[in-house]
């Protein structure tokens, strides 16, 4: 599969939260060149499953949402100017003279406007424009914007997927269109594999407003152990050392409180086993992803979490390695593909006798 006409494909497809039908539809029709069986469950999760060989198999669950952030139409003006909100965090000092796509009977094109540095205030050069000041110009006046756009209609930005120098990829919703090409990845690779376990892949929904689609998920799925696939910030220029990956060197493993110790001390030994480049993230609290979620489904689900670094996150130029994607989804191709006896380890607690009786990791 050429992964990188894959994720040209998967960014170019609409999924802002809450409104991921038409997506979800598009990804199953990719999980079923791998898994046995695909479904797309009433929240628009999409759930592919690959049958493993063994006797007494598990269920591990590989997981990242597919959605990406957008607006809604919030007002008309009587000019036919068009106010919105935002789904999901946006930076609105990005938004000004940028193109939009209106989605309302049928698609619209649209610009949001920008005053122009001769008309601004001295008092207004110095501040940032705030979501609720701007306005989209579809040039249409406001009885033609009223017959064809209604309030809440969803609004997207008009990007267009770019190839960069270096094996580098930009485009919108790389946030988590990215994670989703490492699940076909793994299909990919471990169906030359015979693997003894079950493995559930889930590209989820609504993760921008608040995880929904890997709640249920997670939930309905009743898996013995998970990994969770999602995006952590690329490195760029002026952005604190401390808090970003380099594109290219590998995906960037998740260590801290919400992730599951003794398996992710095992993931970075396939890693360093495999001769895999990976990166190690420190999260001593909330990840902001789906794992933190996840860990706590029904009576507590062991999760790991692995990331693709991608530059300008929530921007309509998000940028990542292709050589991320590619190596994440080996490293967990690799991991899930551990026998049935070696992940035995993790799917319970270990009993404690004695006077200090109960459990432990």
């Amino acid at each position: 599969m050429d992964f990188g006409s894959v994720l040209k494909d998967l960014c170019s497809q609409t999924g802002v939260s809450g409104s991921e039908k038409e997506l979800s539809v598009f990804i199953s029709h990719l999980f079923e060149i791998f898994c046995d069986s695909v479904e797309i469950d009433p929240f628009f999760n999409v759930i592919g499953i690959k049958r493993g060989f063994g006797s007494s198999k598990k269920r591990i669950l590989v997981m990242a949402h597919a959605d990406e952030i957008g607006f809604l139409v919030k007002s008309i003006d009587d000019r036919g100017f068009i106010r919105f909100t935002n789904i999901g965090g946006m930076d609105s000092k990005i938004l000004l003279a940028q193109e939009v796509v209106i989605h309302g009977r049928e698609r619209l094109p649209g610009i949001i406007g920008a005053k122009p540095p001769h008309l601004l205030k001295p008092e207004e050069t110095k501040k940032a424009v705030k979501l609720d000041e701007l306005a989209i110009d579809t040039g249409m006046d406001a009885v033609q914007v009223k017959k064809l756009i209604s309030i809440g209609d969803l609004i997207t930005l008009k990007t267009v997927p770019l190839e960069l120098q270096g094996g580098k990829f930009s485009s919108k919703a790389l946030d988590n269109r990215s994670g989703v090409a490492v699940l076909l990845r793994t299909m990919e690779n471990i169906c030359s594999v015979k693997h003894e376990n079950d493995v559930y892949f889930i590209a989820n929904t609504q993760e921008e407003v608040g995880s929904r689609g890997a709640i249920i998920a997670s939930y309905n799925a009743l898996p013995d152990a998970a990994v969770v696939i999602d995006a952590c910030h690329g490195d760029m220029p002026d952005a604190p050392k401390d808090e970003i990956f380099t594109l290219g060197k590998g995906p960037a493993v998740a260590i801290g409180p919400n992730l599951h110790r003794k398996m992710t001390n095992r993931l970075i030994e396939t890693a360093k086993e495999g001769n895999i480049p990976y990166q190690t993230d420190v999260e001593p609290g909330d990840t902001g992803t789906d794992a933190w979620f996840t860990q706590v489904s029904r009576s507590g689900i062991p999760t790991v979490l692995i990331s693709v670094p991608v530059r300008y996150m929530h921007t309509p130029v998000e940028t990542v390695s292709l050589s991320d994607i590619k190596n994440a989804g080996r490293l967990v191709a690799e991991f899930v593909s551990l026998s049935t006896e070696e992940w035995r380890g993790y799917f319970a607690a270990e009993k404690i006798d004695g006077p200090e009786r109960g459990f432990r990791e």
